[in-house]
């Protein structure tokens, strides 16, 4: 971080006689509020992560999982209030990376950078694979065929102008949420046990018995639980394409994450009670308890339900991260040729090279075998938050202590406590995660050392577009 970053440059609209300048590009400013959040929300994709990610916490934690969303939940509040701020301050389609470089220096974005493409490469097709378990009730399917045919067809959507992809992905967003009430109702009405037990902190043991779940698996298991609500941070990367950000940004971060919290703990919640037994709970198949409950028919509805919720999460995924792809060859991470291809607009007005340079990789990588990257994941998340709650701390020096943003309530209390409670969690985590995680990130930062710093005049900088930097307030 002492490589610091001068003020961000700016990068304006592209002026006719220089059409191909990947640097002076900007994305088109065409979704309000409710399309941002449409679109947030289908990335934090509630319905999905209920029933793929969700399951593994019930596995690891029994009767403690929803205790440990919601202490999750009222973290990622405090993360939520960085991300406004910072957002309102640096409103690139870099997101996390623009704002990080911008305060806490050029190195400490680089590595943030590399944290979110880790989570925005991996995320996808974990997801996607599940496809094949909840379209089973019609359709067999190899879960590598499906999720690759998922991110294919989620790569075709995002080539499209972004508005008609907030009403694709609003659509299924209803569904979504449909799926997740049912399972809510049912679950509530076939209750087995009373709300003590969501404090009981058991599991499933081996042998048939219930084992305790202790304070320390609860802090570990919170890598997971950020990275559950984790979407609500799509906003900042689509923030050069909101109207007004410096008031919007603000608005879809804490609606998505506030609308999103409740639609994963509720039916969390309503399961935790209505499972017959600890070994069912910990068994965590909730389509199985959704028939149980009603019957096949309403089973199938539920499946079909997240499985479009899954394409869903697959189109935002997509979109997100080719934004971010994008605003990395603007700000040219990358030699120059792979900077001129990423910066690459369509006719619709979507960076089509990087779509497809995510989207491509992503079904791929279904045929790879991904069971341990949810731990990397989990602490790639954890990393780029806490490196956000930094660059958040240090958000009111200088020129940006004045400019005009939404501002956090309890500053600076809220990042020296959420600094303070990530670098706890990563210590936490399994050795194998941080590893993983450190390897990557050290060979990225030899790449910095190597290409990016000796060339800092010509690389690795951070634009802003124009039209919405404002001069500081006297």
């Amino acid at each position: 971080m002492t490589d610091t970053l001068r003020p961000a440059e700016t990068a304006a609209a592209v002026p006719p006689d220089l059409p191909d300048r990947p640097d002076a590009r900007t994305l088109k400013r065409s979704i309000g509020v409710v399309g941002g959040t449409l679109l947030t929300l289908s990335c934090v994709t509630p319905a999905s992560t209920l029933f793929v990610v969700v399951p593994d916490l019930f596995g690891s934690l029994g009767t403690a999982t929803a205790l440990t969303i919601a202490i999750g939940s009222l973290l990622c509040i405090a993360v939520a209030f960085c991300y406004s701020e910072l957002g309102t301050l640096i409103p690139s389609a870099g997101g996390e990376y623009a704002m990080v470089s911008t305060m806490a220096g050029r190195l400490a974005g680089w590595l943030v950078f590399v944290l979110s493409l880790l989570v925005v490469m991996i995320v996808p097709p974990v997801i996607a694979m599940g496809t094949a378990d909840y379209l089973e009730p019609i359709l067999h399917l190899d879960p590598s065929l499906a999720g690759a045919g998922v991110m294919l067809l989620a790569t075709l959507a995002g080539l499209l102008d972004l508005r008609a992809n907030a009403w694709i992905t609003g659509v299924f967003l209803v569904l979504e949420v449909i799926a997740a009430a049912v399972v809510a109702v049912l679950g509530f009405a076939h209750g087995e046990r009373g709300l003590g037990s969501l404090a009981s902190m058991e599991v499933a043991g081996a042998d048939g018995g219930a084992d305790p779940v202790t304070g320390m698996l609860v802090v570990s298991g919170l890598a997971i639980a950020l990275f559950i609500t984790q979407g609500f941070s799509t906003a900042v990367y689509l923030s050069e394409e909101l109207e007004d950000p410096r008031r919007n940004v603000a608005r879809t971060v804490l609606a998505t994450l506030g609308i999103s919290a409740v639609i994963i703990l509720v039916p969390v919640v309503a399961i935790t009670l209505g499972a017959s037994d600890l070994a069912e709970l910990t068994g965590g198949d909730i389509g199985s308890m959704v028939t149980a409950w009603s019957n096949s028919a309403v089973g199938t509805f539920v499946s079909l339900c997240v499985a479009l919720a899954i394409v869903n999460a697959g189109i935002v995924m997509v979109i997100q991260n080719s934004r971010v792809l994008f605003a990395s060859a603007r700000d040219k991470a990358w030699p120059e040729p792979v900077n001129h291809l990423f910066a690459k607009l369509g006719r619709f007005g979507s960076p089509w090279v990087a779509t497809l340079a995510v989207g491509v990789p992503g079904a791929a990588l279904c045929y790879v075998n991904l069971d341990t990257l949810y731990g990397v994941t989990g602490v790639s998340v954890t990393g780029m938050y806490l490196l956000v709650a930094v660059a958040a701390l240090l958000s009111r020096r200088g020129a940006h202590r004045h400019a005009h943003a939404w501002r956090m309530p309890l500053w600076p209390v809220v990042p020296v406590v959420l600094i303070v409670v990530l670098a706890y969690i990563l210590t936490q985590q399994e050795t194998d995660y941080l590893l993983w995680t450190g390897g990557i990130t050290a060979v990225a930062t030899l790449y910095w050392a190597l290409y990016l710093r000796p060339r800092r005049d010509t690389r690795w900088l951070v634009t802003v577009p124009e039209d919405v930097r404002e001069p500081a307030r006297p």
